[in-house]
């Protein structure tokens, strides 16, 4: 294993406890029912917040789409606002994993957080998902008055998939107009389809959690193709995207050895050039999902570096 010496101490037992798993159609299912297992009882209540589940309408022909509301007990308004994409490489994954992040945040900044629960793949390709995640923005930004809301500080997140999503959510808003986005926060976002079909991929990256196949079975399923072709959608794979101005100032961070770790920073070095203002941090020893380890040193260093910048970013405008 040619990465395991450079994995952060603390962070050995995560690459242990996931030594690798293969998607493929035939164990999606079962591999589904495991990752939210994995992720432990996150439906506890924390004091002082409220999590409320709500249906909305989702995009023309579609379902409605699923929301779970996390935002102070105590009424407010001017709040700052959320949209929380959750992960699982577009096939997997469910709200309910991020909300101990959401309570965090309603806690920590008295904000209103949105989680789609948006179709996955592959029963449902591209554009479908992204389109449940605009429809539960546009909801939100519609009915920003009854949940206590500032318009204007609104911000859109998410890990691995879930940041990709938030990402092609970005360019679809900027895109059709209709909302004015504060800020965008990508955590090891999985942004380009075409980097399993890269010729000199590194051997470092790549090797634990999320492993190269799995990346190519996620992205076939999204697009309903096999990726690295033509005409891939931005809003399907924002790395595709070939004007990123006007997009909202952007935060990012990425291990040093995960699989996205390329795309990423190629992507930051775009908005940067496109004249976004871009945070970009790299975790040295860090694989995909490294946070899962809760307590190590390199999860409180990154929690306290995401939460800073998501504050800055959604201060009260003067």
């Amino acid at each position: 294993m040619p990465s395991r010496h450079l994995v952060d101490a603390e962070t050995i037992p995560l690459i242990e406890q996931l030594p690798g798993f293969q998607l493929d159609d035939e164990s999606i299912v079962e591999t589904r029912a495991a990752m939210l297992a994995m992720g432990g009882d996150r439906s506890a209540a924390t004091e002082g917040v409220t999590v409320t589940e709500r249906y909305v309408p989702g995009p023309v022909g579609s379902p409605d789409v699923r929301l779970l509301i996390s935002q102070p007990t105590a009424k407010g308004t001017n709040r700052p606002a959320i949209l929380h994409v959750h992960g699982g490489g577009y096939v997997m994954g469910a709200p309910e994993m991020g909300l101990l992040t959401d309570a965090a945040y309603v806690t920590h900044m008295d904000a209103v957080v949105v989680s789609p629960d948006y179709r996955l793949s592959p029963e449902t390709a591209h554009p479908g998902p992204v389109e449940d995640c605009y429809a539960a923005l546009k909801w939100l930004h519609a009915n920003a008055d009854e949940l206590g809301i500032d318009r204007s500080r609104i911000a859109i997140s998410g890990e691995s998939a879930g940041g990709g999503m938030a990402a092609g959510l970005g360019l679809l808003t900027r895109d059709r107009g209709e909302i004015k986005l504060a800020f965008q926060h990508l955590i090891f976002p999985m942004l380009d389809d075409r980097t399993v079909t890269h010729p000199d991929p590194s051997p470092y990256h790549g090797q634990f959690v999320w492993t190269r196949e799995n990346n190519r079975f996620g992205w076939t399923a999204l697009l309903g193709q096999a990726p690295g072709g033509p005409d891939v959608s931005p809003y399907a794979a924002a790395a595709r995207a070939e004007n990123l101005t006007g997009l909202p100032p952007t935060y990012m961070i990425c291990g040093a050895l995960d699989l996205f770790l390329e795309e990423d920073m190629e992507y930051c070095r775009r908005l940067i050039r496109a004249g976004v203002a871009t945070e970009f941090h790299v975790y040295p020893g860090a694989p995909h999902a490294f946070m899962f380890v809760e307590g190590s040193e390199l999860t409180k260093t990154y929690a306290r570096d995401s939460m800073a910048a998501m504050k800055r970013a959604l201060a009260p405008r003067s």
